[in-house]
């Protein structure tokens, strides 16, 4: 394909965008996508500031092509003693099970870059290819100065409100995340009201009313949706369940073991793992936090978790004490739609597999 792309033109990259996915993008994965024409990806936001720049200069090593590097900008969680002690008192029975009791309080584990500073100089020092935003936008000063030192930025839109934001902030491109995307949706308010659009839906409307690059995101697993999201009028697309099963990534035995069984048929967007809306494969957790029932009337009722990241704390505790006894059904495994087809290949082979199919060559 021949006609001009700004955005991959200006990266010089093939049209395919491996999603940042925190936690489980390694460094290995990102330099295995570049390395092949794509563009890899890190996702930084729940590292601290060292072993953030250390996986940076760990991809740099491995690879001279551009990356990505993913933050999280999220609003810092407002404490709400009583509904954080609700919660904890809600999860209580499964903690008791594994024979540990809920944690005395819930701690905000992960900083949001609006207000990390050494972050932020941090990514000036490194000098990434490519910063974006997910959760919300730091200021504009910050996106100015990323971009005097020659880094291209992207931001998440889940609508076009928020489109219109990114856009008035002066960012390069956007991601249109569509509603069958795993992992957190990118959406700025979790509290607001979320038509939660598909992916195409999302993507025709902000190629039609926005002025930047648009990159699709949600769904996409082959080269034929590739080729589709390009047809809507993307220039790019975002894949990140189709590169949980590649060897470079960090999911472990039990997701991986998730994504390759009858399991990664039923999805769910929840907020009972993290406190922010998020699709992964379902687990007893969400399953415990969608309904109980009160033992006196018998009226289903649902108990609200706390604000992100507050309830991931406690979603994490719990895991870990299921997981020492062999359990990871309360894991956070993170799975789109399309998660049936994830195909166990070498990130590289993968890339060059979803070329082939986008060129109509497999």
């Amino acid at each position: 394909m021949t006609s001009s792309n700004p955005l991959t033109d200006r990266l010089g990259i093939q049209p395919i965008i491996q999603a940042p996915m925190a936690g489980v993008a390694t460094p290995e994965l990102a330099a295995a996508v570049s390395n092949a024409g794509g563009l890899g990806s890190l996702g930084i936001g729940a590292s601290g500031v060292d072993k953030a720049r250390a996986m940076i200069e760990r991809t740099r090593a491995l690879t001279p092509r551009p990356f990505h590097v993913n933050v999280f900008c999220h609003a810092p969680a407002v404490r709400d003693p009583a509904r954080e002690a609700t919660w904890l008192s809600h999860l209580a029975p499964l903690f008791r099970e594994y024979d540990r009791e809920p944690p005395a309080g819930l701690d905000e584990i992960y900083r949001s870059f609006v207000e990390d500073e050494a972050a932020f100089e941090m990514l000036l020092e490194t000098r990434p290819a490519v910063v974006s935003f997910h959760f919300g936008l730091p200021s504009e000063a910050r996106i100015r100065a990323l971009h005097e030192a020659g880094i291209y930025t992207l931001a998440t839109a889940t609508s076009l409100q928020e489109a219109r934001g990114i856009q008035a902030r002066g960012v390069d491109a956007i991601v249109a995340q569509g509603d069958e995307a795993g992992g957190h949706r990118g959406c700025f308010d979790p509290a607001a009201d979320d038509e939660r659009l598909s992916t195409s839906v999302l993507v025709r409307r902000l190629v039609r009313e926005m002025d930047l690059p648009i990159v699709a995101a949600g769904g996409i697993m082959d080269g034929q949706g590739i080729r589709s999201a390009l047809a809507l009028g993307a220039c790019a697309a975002q894949l990140g369940t189709a590169f949980l099963l590649c060897p470079e990534s960090a999911a472990n035995e039990g997701y991986r073991a998730a994504l390759k069984s009858e399991r990664a048929e039923t999805t769910r967007m929840t907020t009972a793992l993290s406190g922010r809306p998020a699709r992964g494969i379902l687990n007893r957790l969400m399953r415990h936090a969608e309904a109980s029932s009160d033992a006196t009337t018998g009226a289903t009722t649902r108990t609200m978790p706390p604000a992100y990241p507050l309830a991931y704390d406690a979603a994490k505790r719990l895991n870990a004490a299921a997981a020492e006894r062999g359990d990871h059904d309360f894991a956070a495994h993170w799975a789109g739609q399309g998660a049936p087809l994830a195909r166990e290949l070498p990130a590289g082979e993968l890339v060059s597999r979803l070329l082939q199919e986008w060129q109509g060559d497999a």
